[in-house]
């Protein structure tokens, strides 16, 4: 008897997905991280001249990966960002905020089909890169590897990337268990080479 191949499936995000959304990446990525108030801030950021670079993937029809990305000129350049080290100036790039692939679905190549969604999505708008600040601690270093083979390039590492958030925001980091003092990897994802 062979098993049935999985079924994937993609479409941009709308306001219904929210609750899913939410419970996802903060399963994740730990609790607090995603919530009511920043997805819609993020769903916001995400949306101009009515293209949308909010994704999210279905595997056999339940939710099984999400891609929050920033258009150009709707994020902010912090302490955390080094634009003279970046290729393109930052009119012309777009922030990938947040991924969540659920674990049943890794494998599957979902990661990427919502990626490269959400890249041609930033393309419509002029963008010829993407900023991701990729979370260094991920396990097995998930993050890193995947971001790496899709072709982001390391910029710099910015320590305690996400501490106010744990200490101001009520995000609670699974890997350091409440206080968190993950890396975050500042990487170049080039669309124009």
């Amino acid at each position: 008897m062979t098993q049935k191949q999985p079924v994937v499936t993609y479409r941009e995000l709308t306001a219904a997905d929210h609750t899913a959304v939410i419970e996802l990446g903060n399963r994740v990525h730990g609790d607090n991280y995603l919530t009511e108030e920043n997805l819609a801030d993020y769903v916001e950021r995400g949306q101009l001249n009515g293209v949308n670079l909010n994704w999210l993937a279905f595997v056999d029809g339940e939710l099984a990966g999400i891609r929050l990305t920033f258009a150009p000129g709707k994020w902010d350049i912090d302490a955390y960002c080094t634009p003279t080290k970046w290729p393109v100036a930052p009119e012309h790039m777009c922030y990938f905020k947040c991924a969540a692939v659920a674990e049943i679905s890794r494998g599957l190549g979902v990661g990427r089909g919502l990626l490269e969604r959400s890249t041609a999505a930033a393309q419509q708008l002029g963008c010829k890169a993407g900023l991701a600040h990729i979370w260094m601690q991920s396990p097995n270093n998930s993050a890193y590897s995947y971001f790496t083979r899709c072709g982001g390039a390391m910029v710099n590492e910015h320590p305690d990337r996400w501490y106010e958030l744990s200490v101001h925001g009520g995000y609670h980091c699974p890997v350091c268990d409440g206080i968190c003092h993950c890396t975050a990897g500042e990487m170049i994802l080039r669309f124009d080479t």
